[in-house]
């Protein structure tokens, strides 16, 4: 079984940047075929981005040129850089892969 850890939230201004992280142990072949969602409250979960099986990455219209994707495969890890952020953007973000979800890792943006 896959085992995901994300990490790197936090509470930043509008306009900030952040990185999460999403660590993956346990049965993992490749790094690759990964996606982001997020969750805000009161609302569905809903889907940011994918590095793809492929190791291409596609984004979320509401984020794209925002975000980026990259991993390091050395480490099992795939990090969502995250800039000129809005408070929209306020969730609770998780990583899937496999079908298994991390706990999620909590960004909050101030206006």
């Amino acid at each position: 079984q896959v085992q995901l850890a994300e990490s790197g939230g936090g509470l930043v201004q509008a306009g900030g940047s952040l990185i999460l992280s999403c660590a993956a142990s346990g049965s993992i072949f490749s790094i690759n075929n990964m996606g982001w969602y997020r969750q805000a409250p009161g609302k569905q979960r809903e889907w940011v981005a994918t590095l793809t099986s492929l190791g291409s990455t596609v984004y979320a219209d509401s984020v794209k040129v925002r975000f980026t994707l990259s991993s390091d495969d050395a480490k099992n890890t795939v990090y969502l850089q995250m800039n000129s952020l809005k408070p929209e953007d306020t969730a609770v973000y998780y990583c899937n892969k496999a079908g298994r979800w991390g706990q999620g890792t909590q960004v909050t943006v101030s206006s």
